[in-house]
C-alpha cells in the first residue's frame, strides 16, 4: 500500500526561464521566490526550506542556504506562457496544444447570435469603446483580465440572479466559438448586478470583468474551466483508474483536471484542504493525491505579498503535517505551476521555472536536474503505481 502526494503551490516560481528574452521580455526579471525572501517579513517556512526551496531556486539569499541532504530539482514549462489552467493539464501529462488568442470583441456577435438562438436575452454594455455582453441580466461575457491578454474568455455571474448550471451552460455556448485556452464559467453569492456592471474594465484593448472588484470571489465562489485541446484519457487520473488507484484532487486543481472516477473536494481556503487531504490520508491507505494552493496565485495577483507570505506559511505547516503522515512507501512532491510575483508591478502571471521539492524516507542528497516539462511529475506519478502516460519522463528510478 502506497501514496503519491503533490502539491501545487500556485504561482510560487523560481526565477525566469531562458526562453523569456524573446517569447515574454517582460518576465525577464521575474523570481517570485527570490523576492519574496528579499521582502522577509513574516516568513516561516522551515520545512519548504528543508526541503530544498533555495537548492531549487540556485543561490542563497540572505541567511537562506542550500540543504545539503535536500532531494529537490526544478522544471521549465512546456506550454506557452505561464498559465495555471494548462500548467495543470501539463502535469497531468498533457502535451500541450498552443490555443489561439482571442479578444472577446472579434467574437461577441456570433456570440450573441448564438445565444439567443437558444433563448437567452442579450445585451452589450460599452467602455472606452469596447464592449462586454451581458445575459440575462445576470452574468457577464467578456476578456479574462488576470491572465495574459487574450488567451482566456471569462463567464462572470451572481448565484443571488442565476444558478451555477446556467453559467456553464452559457460557457459551453462561448467554448464553441473561440479557440482561447479557456473559456472559464464561475460566480459567487452576495453579488449584485451593479457589483458586475461597476466591475467592467478595460485593460491594454480588451475588455472584462475586474474579478476580485466584482466580488465573485468573496462569497460560495466555484468555477469550471473549460480547457482547448486537453485529452483527458491520457492523463494521470485516466490511466490510474484502469490501475484501481484513487485519485483525490483538491482545490483549484478540481475545477481544472477531469476526474470521473476519482473524488473532488473544491475550495480555495489553505487549512480547509490541507485539513481534508490530511484526513483522507489518515483513512486511506493508497492513492494519487493533488492539492492546489490557489490563495498564493490570489495573492499574487493582487499585488499583496504578505498575504502571499501567509499563505506560504500556512502551506509550510500543512506540508509538515503530510510529512509526519507518511509512510515509508510513500512520496510527496512540492512544486508550482509557474509564477506571479506580488512585489511586481503587475499582477499576470509569469514565464518562471517551478521548484520540485521531494520527500520519501530514507532519500536524501538527490538533485533530479532541470526537467522539460512538468509532465515528468506525472510520468513519474504512473509509473510509480505500475503504468505509464505517453508524455513525459518518469525521474522515479532517481529517487534511490
Amino acid at each position: 500500500m502506497k501514496r503519491f502526494i503533490v502539491v501545487v503551490l500556485d504561482s510560487f516560481g523560481v526565477g525566469a526561464m531562458a526562453d523569456v528574452v524573446e517569447v515574454r521580455p517582460q518576465d525577464i526579471d521575474a523570481n517570485t521566490a527570490k523576492h519574496l525572501l528579499v521582502y522577509n517579513k513574516n516568513i516561516q517556512w522551515p520545512t519548504l526550506l528543508s526541503l530544498g526551496l533555495i537548492n531549487a531556486l540556485g543561490e542563497e539569499v540572505g541567511t537562506y542556504h542550500r540543504n545539503q541532504t535536500a532531494v529537490f530539482g526544478r522544471s521549465k514549462l512546456a506550454h506557452f506562457g505561464g498559465d495555471t489552467y494548462f500548467g495543470h493539464q501539463e502535469i497531468m501529462g498533457t502535451k500541450p496544444v498552443k490555443p489561439l488568442l482571442n479578444c472577446f470583441c472579434d467574437v461577441i456577435g456570433e456570440i450573441e447570435e448564438d445565444l439567443n438562438a437558444n433563448g437567452y436575452q442579450t445585451k452589450r454594455y460599452e467602455k472606452e469603446g469596447l464592449e462586454v455582453l451581458c445575459v440575462n441580466d445576470a452574468l457577464f461575457i467578456g476578456d479574462n483580465l488576470e491572465t495574459d491578454p487574450g488567451q482566456a474568455i471569462n463567464v462572470t455571474g451572481s448565484f443571488d440572479l442565476v444558478e451555477f448550471e446556467e453559467i456553464i451552460k452559457v460557457g459551453r455556448i462561448v467554448r464553441k466559438h473561440v479557440q482561447v485556452s479557456r473559456v472559464i464559467a464561475f460566480g459567487g453569492k452576495q453579488v449584485t448586478f451593479s457589483d458586475l456592471l461597476n466591475a467592467v474594465t478595460v485593460c491594454n484593448g480588451y475588455i472584462g470583468i475586474d474579478a476580485p472588484k466584482s466580488k465573485v470571489y468573496q462569497q460560495s465562489y466555484q468555477v469550471l474551466h473549460i480547457g482547448y485541446g486537453v485529452d483527458a484519457s491520457v492523463q494521470v487520473s485516466s490511466v490510474l483508474h484502469e490501475e484501481n488507484v484513487p485519485t483525490i484532487l483538491y482545490g483549484k486543481v478540481a475545477d481544472i483536471v477531469e476526474n470521473p472516477h476519482g473524488k473532488i473536494v473544491p475550495g480555495v481556503e489553505t487549512e480547509y484542504l490541507f485539513g481534508q487531504l490530511l484526513t483522507d490520508l489518515k483513512k486511506n491507505k493508497t492513492g494519487f493525491y493533488c492539492l492546489n494552493v490557489q490563495e498564493t496565485d490570489l495573492a499574487g495577483h493582487r499585488c499583496e505579498p504578505d498575504f502571499y507570505i501567509d499563505r506560504l506559511n500556512a502551506s509550510d505547516v500543512g506540508i509538515k503535517e503530510i510529512i509526519n503522515e507518511m509512510t515509508e512507501q510513500d512520496i510527496l512532491v512540492v512544486m508550482a505551476d509557474h509564477g506571479n510575483d506580488p512585489t511586481a508591478n503587475s499582477t499576470k502571471h509569469s514565464r518562471e521555472y517551478v521548484p520540485l521539492l521531494i520527500h520519501k524516507k530514507g532519500i536524501h542528497s538527490i538533485d533530479i536536474g532541470l526537467r522539460e516539462t512538468m509532465a515528468d511529475v506525472g510520468a513519474t506519478v504512473a509509473e510509480y503505481f505500475g503504468t505509464s502516460i505517453p508524455f513525459g519522463t518518469s525521474f522515479l528510478s532517481k529517487l534511490k
